[in-house]
């Protein structure tokens, strides 16, 4: 039987959605806290009827353990150390643990993620280049689980918590930077074509192209994956091109120093043969030789607004002034972009 929604001027009761679901009251207590004794036909009954009715458990009601659960789309890099560390940061003055998942490259976490999750009744939820399908937000809002989005794989809709920076205007920072080297022949290594960021970077790319009056060659923009092993692959298709480009815009600084190995490969000098420019500012920019120019993303001041906000939506008598918000990018040049070879 369909359910059906009560009166929009109230939300309907535990009571209420027990009796439309044909169990008692303390079976959907059961379901709202993630206990594991729940039959599952009864447990997808009961959510089915939780979300139809937009339930939400009053914050005072709700019972949470001092966590703090942040979501990764990929769970292996310095990138993640560096908002791992922003999220520790606001979390341990705050009293706060920080249980980390992986959702093994996919842009939405599994089901089983969302039940345990739900199990934990942790103090809000920071998914990092990640997203909820429907009933994974219904699951969350209707424990009055508040959830943050930080850098959106895509567009995360309007009424969704998010944080992120100016990737836009990042790219464009990046390419006009090596338009005014000299370098008219610019190529581009993007991310994954389905993130809302690798797209923002390549777009700043052909703004900055464009503005300067050069031609956007599609030929020249390759989509990697964000890896070393792209920036290598897709560094060395680029450069084994008779009509090679003399500067590269890599989407972030792994491919960046993936590119680094092709052109060691090819016997290509940065920045003599050929100028690099990454994204993100990672630590180990600095370190390699030479010395990379990228974008510095401000990952670790990202997560501590993403946490911040978490914990400000989580509490009863407060209303953060903004729940969209993107932090400024900018350039740092160091010693991989020169003038174009003679």
């Amino acid at each position: 039987m369909k359910p059906t929604k009560p009166a929009a001027t109230r939300t309907a009761t535990l009571a209420e959605i027990a009796r439309e679901a044909g169990v008692s009251a303390p079976t959907v207590s059961k379901v709202l806290n993630g206990r594991a004794d729940v039959a599952p036909g009864t447990r997808s009954r009961v959510e089915e009827l939780l979300r139809a009715h937009g339930y939400r458990r009053r914050r005072a009601e709700a019972t949470r353990s001092p966590l703090i659960d942040v979501v990764f789309h990929e769970l292996e890099s310095a990138w993640a150390m560096e908002v791992i560390r922003g999220v520790e940061n606001v979390a341990r003055d705050a009293g706060l643990s920080v249980v980390l998942s992986e959702s093994a490259g996919r842009l939405v976490p599994g089901r089983s993620w969302a039940d345990q999750v739900a199990a934990r009744r942790p103090h809000g939820v920071v998914l990092v280049l990640s997203g909820l399908d429907e009933s994974q937000r219904a699951l969350l809002t209707s424990r009055s689980i508040p959830f943050v989005v930080m850098d959106p794989a895509g567009d995360p809709g309007a009424d969704v918590p998010s944080i992120g920076a100016t990737n836009w205007q990042g790219g464009l920072a990046a390419t006009r930077h090596l338009v005014e080297r000299g370098h008219t022949r610019i190529g581009a290594i993007s991310g994954p074509s389905r993130m809302m960021c690798s797209r923002a970077r390549v777009d700043g790319y052909r703004a900055a192209l464009e503005t300067a009056g050069l031609p956007v060659d599609p030929s020249l923009i390759v989509a990697g994956d964000f890896h070393h092993e792209a920036g290598y692959r897709l560094g060395l298709k680029l450069l084994r091109r008779a009509d090679r480009p003399t500067a590269v815009f890599a989407g972030n600084d792994l491919q960046a120093l993936g590119l680094y190995e092709a052109a060691r490969e090819l016997g290509l000098r940065v920045p003599e043969d050929l100028s690099v420019v990454g994204f993100d500012d990672l630590p180990v920019a600095r370190w390699v030789g030479p010395p990379l120019t990228t974008v510095r993303q401000p990952l670790t001041e990202m997560a501590e607004a993403a946490t911040r906000l978490v914990l400000d939506l989580g509490r009863e008598d407060e209303s953060p002034a903004a729940t969209r918000v993107e932090l400024a990018t900018s350039l740092v040049v160091r010693s991989s972009t020169a003038a174009p070879p003679h």
